[in-house]
């Protein structure tokens, strides 16, 4: 019993993923590559247009006389205050254009995700720890146990335990009576119920990593037709401004869903891995620990 099978059946979703991913970056490159276009061309006739306009404007009238040397200017002041309130206003408007760009509902999807993402986190990163999975007091107590004949006294110390190990270390000594092979049985049964509990707690953190960038996706094609909306209706140039809100709600939709999706997945596989890794080790422990019992078979009636 050195893995459990229940682990395996994850890497069979690999080739999906990469096709997955590569369709998903020509779809977002291909859109990001029409909006850019889209806005530098109307970029360029409102400039035009601009420049039509103003021309033939006037030479603008000559500046005011300068004050004289001794008198104090009467806006002194305003530079200052100005100047003081100028980080402020920027940080607030800022803040503001990002939600802006996103708009609420999307702020509200990325919001929630973000703290279910770090909340599995947490309680993955807790859950996959050794002590948690492998304590080594169990293996010395039970090694210690078994070592001194008190086979009643390492049952109970590894059902009293709550680590993995002990819980397949108490399944095995139940068995024991049915023989080697019963209580091997049973070890591998139990390893691959906990395994499963891990894996499908970590299975959130991929489905967070593979939505994210969907609705991110999703605002990415929102804010397109959008901007192309404003485009049909308008029976002039539009200003760059009407079609910025568009374009911006496309671009940062897709950057928030990418920064979501990137953590989750690096974590995701970090932590099926080492779950992988932790399995084994369990497996490899609880053989070795029940590995002298191998003689002891259960004794048939003889006729």
């Amino acid at each position: 019993m050195t893995a459990f099978r229940s682990v395996t059946p994850l890497r069979s979703a690999t080739p999906f993923r990469s096709t997955f991913w590569g369709g998903f970056a020509n779809a977002v490159g291909r859109l990001m590559m029409v909006g850019i276009l889209a806005f530098c061309a109307v970029n360029s006739v409102q400039a035009q247009d601009d420049a039509a306009e103003f021309g033939d404007a006037p030479a603008p009238a000559p500046a005011a006389e300068a004050p004289a040397a001794g008198a104090p200017a009467a806006g002194a002041p305003a530079p200052a205050a100005d100047a003081a309130a100028a980080p402020k206003a920027k940080e607030d408007s800022l803040l503001m254009w990002w939600i802006h760009a996103l708009t609420w509902p999307y702020v509200i999807v990325f919001l929630a995700m973000s703290f279910v993402l770090v909340s599995l986190a947490v309680m993955n990163i807790l859950a996959v720890r050794r002590d948690a999975i492998i304590p080594q007091e169990l293996v010395d107590g039970f090694d210690e146990k078994l070592n001194a004949k008190e086979f009643q006294g390492a049952y109970d110390l590894a059902r009293a335990d709550e680590s993995m190990l002990g819980q397949v270390l108490s399944s095995g000594l139940a068995k024991l009576s049915g023989g080697y092979a019963k209580a091997l049985e049973g070890m591998q049964e139990v390893g691959e119920e906990e395994a499963m509990k891990l894996e499908h707690r970590l299975s959130y953190m991929a489905l967070i990593g593979n939505l994210a960038p969907m609705v991110g996706l999703l605002g990415t094609v929102q804010g397109m037709i959008a901007s192309f909306d404003v485009i049909a209706k308008s029976t002039s140039s539009p200003k760059p401004s009407e079609l910025a809100v568009g374009i911006s709600t496309a671009m940062t939709t897709t950057l928030v869903g990418l920064l979501l999706a990137i953590p989750a997945i690096a974590a995701y596989n970090i932590l099926r891995n080492r779950v992988a890794r932790l399995m084994m080790e369990v497996g490899i422990a609880g053989e070795n620990l029940m590995g002298r019992f191998e003689e002891f078979q259960p004794q048939t009636p003889k006729k």
